[in-house]
């Protein structure tokens, strides 16, 4: 047998070992459900033959470090999401780390550098590596409350949490894949001249809207755009930088792997791959001599005229490189987003439907800018702004006077083996890493406000699955367990 032939045949018995063992995982998997014994889990992957396939290849090729399927990986996730360039990371913390980091770079001019000592606006409810980046870099985290209702930050609260001469990023997260108020958000940026940084990583497949005639149109519009017709734009696209995720939990999976974002300005890619690949000042590709043709000519920092430019370090950076194998199942999922995204809208429109005669006992999120839900869809607040989630998850609070705690609540989720999670961290500042961080640097962080809205989600909030792989069966067994476990309660 041939090298060609006997390569076909092992990706062939690949395919059917995926089939005969994982075949439950499919997109189109007709799982056998077997109500209180099966286990619905909050989230997970979703996968066939195809990214089996393509890691199988991948290490027969035996590259490991990041090649081939890297660079396409980057150029197709960039085309989806409608940015410059995308450089792809070990995680989406990860990301959040080189995103920010790139922003400190000696090559952007003063007046815009992050510093030590910089302020950086974030939310206070959500996930830590959202804020630990700022931490680490030696920025000082700002915290803005959260809106209970969308899980977001409070926007109108942006101008109370600025300090001129301080303030010089903005760093959230679109929470649950509900994206926040960007036109609030977009707008303070502008105005004071921040760098925006969006952590998409619960995001992705998300959508938001600029009205016809919004401020923001001719502003943030490209020279191809409509300006005189609504601007509709994936999240992740919108500010300077942005980070993904690819946890298996998440969205679309290549195992762990993250990705940042470079939205319009290019030259943040060389700084984001100089933080990501040690440091170094080179930008050849793995496995690539003397793209510049200038390898030994340069003369940089204290080093002698013709230094090895591979050799030569302009940032205090990290490696932080995936494999190429995850390039490879990334590139396979990636061609499933858009059916991974229809099948959690419509998951979570099921769940909302179902439980909506339990308003009395629970608050339901609703997207940004969104006044009310009815089966007919959402109406929407006088901004003209409209969001369109790619749901995370299903979250609901359970009201104060409800006459069951979130405690009970979860542990009969439990029980039932109905996956569940609460809003990540909660409010971060009550975090035991915070709170010593409070009591070693004092001023390492500041609060604006009271974050009554963050304590709420901390002590209200419990989100549920929606992911493609739930059937209608399992979503009817959760919704006939919560309704259930109400009646036993009343």
């Amino acid at each position: 047998m041939e090298d060609a032939e006997l390569k076909e045949e092992i990706l062939r018995l690949a395919r059917e070992y995926t089939q005969r063992v994982h075949g439950r995982f499919a997109p189109d998997a007709l799982s056998k459900f077997i109500p209180g014994e099966t286990e619905i889990p909050y989230a997970g992957r979703v996968f066939d033959g195809d990214e089996v396939s393509a890691a199988v290849e991948s290490s027969l090729d035996f590259w490991l470090t990041l090649g081939t399927n890297g660079k396409d990986f980057q150029k197709q996730f960039a085309s989806y999401l409608g940015v410059q360039q995308s450089v792809l990371v070990n995680s989406g913390s990860s990301a959040n780390l080189v995103a920010l980091a790139s922003l400190t770079s000696h090559k952007i001019q003063a007046s815009k550098r992050l510093n030590r000592g910089d302020e950086v606006i974030t939310c206070a409810a959500g996930f830590p590596t959202t804020v630990a980046p700022i931490v680490q870099l030696g920025c000082v985290p700002v915290f803005v409350d959260s809106n209970p209702v969308t899980g977001n930050v409070c926007a109108e609260m942006l101008d109370e949490a600025y300090c001129d001469g301080k303030t010089k990023a903005v760093m959230i997260a679109h929470t649950l894949g509900n994206p926040f108020d960007l036109g609030t958000v977009l707008a303070f940026c502008k105005k004071n001249d921040l760098w925006l940084i969006e952590d998409n990583c619960d995001a992705l497949g998300s959508t938001y809207t600029l009205p016809e005639g919004h401020p923001l149109r001719e502003v943030v519009g490209k020279k191809t755009d409509d300006l005189c017709a609504p601007l509709t734009r994936r999240t992740g696209a919108w500010g300077d930088v942005s980070t993904q995720s690819f946890y298996p939990a998440h969205h679309m999976t290549m195992g762990e792997g993250g990705c940042v974002n470079i939205v319009h300005e290019r030259r943040l890619k060389v700084y984001a791959e100089s933080f990501r690949d040690w440091g170094r000042d080179c930008w050849c590709e793995s496995g690539k001599d003397d793209t510049c043709n200038k390898r030994f000519g340069w003369q940089l920092g204290d080093l002698p005229l013709g230094y090895d430019h591979k050799y030569t370090y302009s940032h205090l950076g990290y490696n932080l490189k995936p494999l190429d194998l995850q390039a490879a199942i990334g590139i396979e999922q990636l061609s499933k987003v858009d059916g991974f995204t229809r099948a959690r809208k419509e998951n979570w429109a099921y769940l909302r439907a179902g439980l909506d005669g339990l308003a009395e006992f629970f608050d339901f999120m609703l997207p940004t800018h969104a006044n009310l839900w009815s089966e007919r869809g959402f109406s929407w607040d006088e901004s003209g702004c409209q969001s369109d989630p790619s749901w995370f998850g299903f979250m609901l609070r359970i009201k104060p006077d409800s006459p069951f705690s979130r405690t009970k609540f979860v542990q009969h989720l439990q029980g039932a083996k109905i996956g569940n999670r609460m809003l990540f961290g909660g409010n971060l500042v009550r975090q035991p890493a915070f709170v010593q961080l409070a009591k070693d640097a004092p001023g390492a962080f500041r609060i604006v406000g009271e974050l009554s809205g963050a304590d709420a989600l901390m002590n209200e909030a419990v989100f549920l699955g929606v992911y493609p792989g739930l059937s209608k069966a399992m979503l009817g067994y959760v919704v006939e367990c919560i309704e259930t476990f109400v009646k036993k309660s009343l």
